[in-house]
């Protein structure tokens, strides 16, 4: 993305299609499968459009989105689910960040 952040993965209940950025391969099959459901079970429950998305400094962030005039789309439940979603996987975003902020960004790791 041109603002410096990268899209991770994301899912699209309109065109019921899940997208990977292979430029992230490397990460470990079971967190890419989680991800997957994530993201469609996401879009399943709640319709729309979630996207996960590394932000410039690292960070983890989770987007929703949805067409307009989407009458099914219910944005009470997306907020409810993101932050559902963040709190089940805290870890998990807390470990992609780090292996962004490493691999990607290239600082050093203080463990």
């Amino acid at each position: 993305m041109e603002d410096g952040r990268i899209v991770l993965c994301g899912a699209n209940a309109y065109e019921q299609k899940y997208y990977f950025n292979e430029q992230f391969a490397a990460i470990p099959d079971s967190i890419k499968e989680e991800l997957r459901i994530i993201c469609v079970l996401f879009t399943e429950e709640v319709g729309g459009i979630i996207t996960i998305v590394f932000e410039e400094d690292g960070s983890v962030s989770l987007e929703t989105d949805a067409e307009e005039g989407d009458i099914l789309y219910d944005e009470i439940s997306s907020g409810l689910m993101i932050r559902e979603i963040r709190r089940n996987r805290q870890e998990m975003f807390e470990s992609l960040s780090l292996y962004y902020r490493v691999f990607v960004l290239h600082e050093e790791f203080e463990g």
